[in-house]
């Protein structure tokens, strides 16, 4: 009678933790749904109610964790529980940049897989394909998850492992053919592969050793005395077909995520080591194990580096989720704050070319005439330029919008310069690259309150041989994001370099990085749009890196003499960066020069003339 007592006892613990999961799970897909960017009250409200569900669930399985194995708890429902955490975490990461709760995933899904919390099911009961999808699922999660902490030896892992349960999977389940995941196990080997590209160079975070220069710090200081605006968020996506990507993160947007966070100073960034203790052990296989901690409050922040921009990465969005994402982000950015947009899709080998003048699709053109701002409200400094809306088919036509979208979705995923337009009553920085890039020149000068600064790729890239390149990836981005890994690829190089020559060469485009900023810096003639962002570390960057990436493709002797092919920036840059200038010569003349590549670029007779006389 007295063990018939404690089963029902067990059952009705059981009973009581199901329930709760349930609940949790629904607070669950509120946080889940909510729109990207979205970071406001709601956002903190749903996370608040999700987490303290989860945190009221951990407790409860950890005090009543034997009631609950006697009641017939299994240890994937644990694991389930435990990956939903890390799910919650990861989403407020996503949404706030904060590198603490990225931390927070990886001790959850360490914890996961060391204990085998999913595989310990199949020891004991016949497969069950929906917890093997899970199982997949959590792996895919947690390779993401290393690839952004920069943990390449745990990413090569848990992708071989990865492998290995997918073919046992095809043997387990005969019936079931397996193709997403197939397909998956190909994306992950591609996405590491190019990644992996150069094993010797540093992660593509800021770095206060490395990218600032104590030099410029006297001239940068000058810019304080009038408006500063500082990176506050910024709008990631990319849409190509058959582009390198891993799950809903595409191999573009996750170097440009990773160049807008600072890479840690310190050791406060170190995953917690988690230690057995008498309630259980990794390796134990036959328990419940509830050794995970919920450490929401630890101070996991780096006290030297100020807090990351917050980002927002649209996986394939259409064009009306696009605009919805910046709208929101728009609304709430500070009075000194400026939004970066980035987007990397195909405006013309990408799109049906059916497409007929005069068809605007959804570019929501009415937005414009509505909220029209008075013409006071507009820089008296600007050049005078006509406005988009004063030429309604100039961007209707083939190649003067960004497809997001596949050749079926007609003209409902083209993304127009003037869909952009409405949101310059705030500061952007835009970055466009695609072979539709100049179309959105025609943002400059049509503003609705704040002048834009444009970064616009080149229309193709450009290599000096098809040989040892890796394919993948935007040389465009991969220039702003790791110049020097761009150049190597663009010259052809094996990525099997010694890494003497390889910091020499790191040695020589800082070098160049520095001379340029300071040039920035105490130039005359600089815009006061650029003048504006130059405090910012991470703006800085990426306006250094495209004069670097401009002036290699404007003296890639291939390119000739035409210069439709190199990127624009708007407004322009003084003339002491530009690539016709002898200091920004001079210094891709040692880089080529080191490398062994001199005879592939066309530099001014001056500069041959200087190197001979040396």
């Amino acid at each position: 009678m007295g063990r018939d007592d404690d089963k029902g006892a067990a059952s009705e613990v059981l009973a009581v933790f199901r329930a709760l999961v349930d609940g949790a799970d629904r607070k669950f897909a509120h946080v889940r749904d909510l729109p990207p960017g979205a970071r406001g009250p709601l956002h903190l409200l749903y996370f608040r109610k999700a987490f303290k569900a989860y945190t009221r669930l951990w407790q409860f399985q950890q005090r009543r964790r034997s009631e609950l194995v006697a009641g017939g708890l299994c240890r994937w429902e644990i694991g389930e529980v435990a990956s939903r955490i890390g799910q919650l975490f990861y989403g407020q990461y996503q949404r706030t940049s904060e590198v603490r709760f990225l931390l927070e995933v990886y001790v959850f899904y360490e914890a996961i897989m060391s204990r085998g919390y999913f595989q310990a099911a199949w020891g004991s009961v016949a497969p069950d394909l929906k917890l093997r999808y899970k199982e997949l699922r959590f792996h895919v999660r947690f390779l993401i998850v290393a690839l952004l902490l920069n943990r390449a030896d745990e990413a090569v892992k848990l992708a071989d492992r990865f492998r290995a349960l997918v073919d046992e999977s095809k043997a387990a389940f005969p019936a079931t053919h397996f193709r997403e995941w197939k397909q998956m196990v190909q994306e992950i080997s591609r996405f590491l592969k190019a990644d992996a590209y150069f094993k010797i160079a540093r992660p593509l975070r800021y770095n206060v050793i490395f990218d600032a220069h104590p030099s410029s710090f006297p001239y940068i200081s000058r810019f304080y005395t009038s408006r500063v605006l500082r990176l506050k968020d910024a709008l990631l996506t990319s849409y190509h077909r058959n582009e390198i990507k891993l799950a809903e993160v595409t191999l573009d947007t996750f170097r440009m995520l990773q160049c807008l966070e600072w890479e840690p100073s310190g050791s406060l960034y170190q995953v917690p080591t988690k230690q057995p203790s008498e309630n259980g052990a990794p390796n134990d296989q036959n328990e419940v194990s509830g050794l995970i901690d919920i450490n929401l409050a630890a101070d996991m922040t780096d006290p030297d580096l100020p807090p990351n921009p917050c980002k927002a990465i649209i996986y394939h969005p259409s064009v009306s989720k696009l605009i919805a994402a910046t709208a929101t982000i728009c609304e709430e950015l500070p009075s000194d704050g400026i939004l970066l947009i980035y987007i990397s899709a195909s405006g013309k080998t990408d799109c049906s070319i059916d497409f007929q003048e005069g068809v605007h699709g959804n570019s929501l053109n009415f937005l414009k005439a509505k909220h029209a701002p008075p013409a006071s409200q507009r820089r008296e400094n600007l050049p005078s330029q006509p406005a988009v809306d004063n030429n309604p088919n100039l961007s209707s036509k083939l190649g003067h919008y960004l497809c997001l979208g596949s050749q079926g979705n007609g003209a409902s995923n083209n993304l127009y310069p003037e869909d952009l337009v409405p949101f310059t009553r705030k500061p952007l920085f835009l970055v466009i690259d695609s072979d539709s890039s100049r179309a959105f020149k025609t943002i400059h000068g049509a503003e609705r309150g704040e002048a834009s600064a444009l970064l616009l790729s080149h229309e193709k890239p450009l290599f000096l041989s098809d040989t040892n390149i890796t394919s993948g990836g935007s040389q465009f981005t991969y220039f702003l994001t790791a110049p020097l890994q761009a150049f190597y690829q663009l010259i052809g190089h094996s990525s099997d370099i010694e890494p003497d020559v390889y910091r020499n060469a790191e040695s020589l485009l800082s070098s160049a990085l520095v001379e340029w900023e300071v040039l920035l810096c105490t130039s005359n003639s600089l815009d006061q749009v650029w003048a504006q962002i130059l405090t910012d570390p991470f703006l800085r960057r990426l306006i250094l890196r495209f004069i670097f990436c401009r002036a290699v493709l404007h003296l890639l002797r291939s390119s000739g003499d035409g210069t439709t092919d190199l990127p624009e920036c708007l407004p322009s840059l003084p003339e002491s960066v530009s690539p016709n200038s002898a200091v920004t010569q001079n210094h891709i003349h040692q880089l080529a020069e080191r490398l062994g590549v001199l005879n592939h670029f066309h530099f001014l007779d001056s500069i041959k003339e200087s190197v001979q006389s040396r």
